[in-house]
């Protein structure tokens, strides 16, 4: 079941990024009284009554030839039709959509142009009357129903917060109209690969040679993404789903054109992979939008293994691909469970090693540890070193139990939140990881308090 999409749209300055930041709960868009500050799409996590979703934020959608009130600065007039075309991707790839308006100055020319957008898209459609921070405000909110769209019109206040909740309801309850089919993916038991990488690392040169490789039977079916084609093969037996994804270019690096813009479908195919091939270009090295793409695989809780592509381009002596290991292990520390191949895609050296690595990787994602072995372990551990203590109190864990697979995941009872320690708990994963392996593949650790009757130090 993959999470809806919520995309928040409207002419510049009416208070998307402010809206957004509220949403999501942290500072993450930046928000300026100056319009066209917002220009890439941006992203981020939220939920309401138990339902997650994915928020995004885009930059303005403005009329080309029209005034505006305050001028855009010198650097984003060139970024206009680059900005709407972002908008427009986002619209386009959500679920549900929210149309900003400036309560304030009411309904102009442009509020009108983005509704007639919205009405040729058929998606369901809330209108939100921001900077409505009074009762006079609140009032006039109501002439935005002139615009035709939704079947209410939300006066919020972005800044202080009012009227979020009744928002965010109706966002909710616009997710349960839509069809089941929307949210709902059909049964499929496939290992699903997702590729990912920047551009032209390899990533379309490694999927026509693992579809060609002897022992695939090959179909092509249509993705549960837009305009997204997986591949489904089977290999020794077991249906695996490839899930080919653009190249992820550095954000900010705006330029003419509309296919860089692609991190939420790639958001899409990590939310339905359960595996990701993060592909590195050898001759390249290590880039920082390479840990940037690895940030998403970790924040998906998805498994990962790292591909270093083009290796037969690479001079290189004995001691090439231990050097190589070492500086990826250092850039790549947050995901130092992931195991590192070496192919040529183009050669196909060592092709046959991906698909392996892969579903040795699910293998242990779904791996189910006994929760008496489990608490054995904890007891080792402690033993082994003793938790953190403060003014006179000692950590305590009680027990534990494994809470689920996919990804693995832990909950263990202790005494106190405040006793425990971020590295005790990354010593504690670590003990995890050296008794049963994990290999490729996130662990999630949960901690709940529940105080005993006779805990006492």
């Amino acid at each position: 079941m993959r999470k809806p999409i919520v995309a928040l749209v409207g002419r510049p300055n009416v208070g998307k990024s402010t809206l957004f930041n509220r949403l999501i709960g942290e500072q993450r868009s930046v928000t300026s009284e100056l319009p066209g500050t917002t220009r890439d799409r941006i992203y981020g996590d939220s939920d309401w009554r138990g339902v997650a979703f994915t928020l995004v934020d885009t930059g303005g959608i403005e009329l080309f030839e029209a005034h505006m009130d305050a001028p855009l600065s010198e650097a984003s007039v060139d970024f206009v039709p680059q900005i709407r075309a972002q908008a427009l991707i986002a619209i386009q790839d959500a679920d549900v959509v929210v149309m900003l308006v400036d309560a304030a100055q009411g309904i102009t020319a442009a509020d009108q142009e983005v509704a007639e957008i919205l009405r040729r898209t058929q998606k369901p459609v809330i209108i939100a009357a921001n900077k409505a921070d009074n009762e006079a405000r609140r009032t006039d909110a109501f002439e935005f129903y002139a615009l035709g769209l939704g079947e209410a019109v939300y006066p919020i206040s972005a800044l202080h917060g009012t009227g979020t909740g009744d928002l965010l309801d109706a966002i909710v309850d616009a997710f349960q109209r839509a069809p089941a089919e929307d949210f709902d993916a059909p049964e499929d038991d496939s290992l699903k690969i997702a590729i990912l990488g920047r551009p032209n690392v390899g990533k379309s040169s490694l999927l026509n040679r693992l579809v060609g490789e002897e022992r695939a039977i090959v179909s092509p079916i249509a993705g549960t993404t837009r305009d997204a084609i997986d591949t489904r093969l089977t290999w020794e037996g077991m249906p695996v789903t490839l899930i080919d994804t653009a190249g992820l270019r550095r954000r900010g690096s705006i330029a003419p054109g509309i296919e860089k813009f692609s991190v939420i479908r790639t958001l899409k195919a990590l939310e339905r992979a359960d595996v990701a091939l993060l592909l590195i270009d050898a001759t390249e090295g290590v880039t920082a939008q390479d840990t940037h793409i690895a940030g998403m695989i970790k924040d998906a809780h998805r498994s990962c293994v790292i591909v270093v592509n083009k290796w037969d381009a690479i001079e290189k002596d004995e001691h090439t691909m231990n050097a190589f290991t070492r500086i990826i292990r250092q850039r790549f520390d947050f995901i130092s469970y992931a195991p590192i191949l070496f192919i040529s895609a183009l050669s196909g050296q060592r092709i046959h090693t991906v698909l392996p690595t892969a579903a040795r990787v699910q293998e242990e994602r779904l791996t189910r540890i006994p929760t008496s072995a489990f608490n054995k372990l904890l007891r080792e551990a402690q033993l082994r070193h003793a938790p953190p203590s403060s003014t006179g109190r000692r950590l305590k864990i009680y027990y534990g139990t494994q809470v689920r697979v996919d990804p693995p995941t832990f909950l263990m009872y202790i005494n106190s939140r405040e006793l425990l320690h971020f590295s005790y708990e990354r010593y504690l994963e670590n003990q995890i990881r050296e008794a049963y392996g994990f290999l490729g593949t996130p662990i999630r650790l949960s901690f709940r308090e529940r105080e005993r009757p006779d805990d006492s130090d």
